[in-house]
């Protein structure tokens, strides 16, 4: 398929895109490659391939979710800057 370059202009147009003339050229003729490729790609019979979400099988890398004991707030606040024993002080952002 090939892209025109007025369609790289009314696309470039709709991203709110400057082109040079040379760079609508450039666009117009790498598209077109991108299309013809796809197009190779749809003659392919995949009427036996199941649906993949990813191409290879990925396993959880995350560890198992099992509660364990947490800092304690003296050691949490131990070398915070500033804090009133309980909380964090922080300088005021919003006015």
């Amino acid at each position: 398929m090939k892209v025109t370059p007025e369609e790289v202009i009314h696309v470039a147009k709709l991203a709110k895109l400057n082109l040079s003339e040379s760079e609508i050229i450039k666009y117009s003729g790498k598209l077109s490659l991108i299309l013809e490729y796809m197009d190779k790609l749809n003659e392919l019979d995949t009427s036996d391939v199941e649906p993949l979400t990813h191409p290879v099988s990925i396993k959880p890398f995350l560890r198992e979710d099992v509660p364990v004991q947490s800092i304690s707030h003296e050691d949490a606040l131990k070398n915070a800057p500033l804090h009133d024993g309980t909380f964090f002080l922080v300088p005021k952002v919003i006015k």
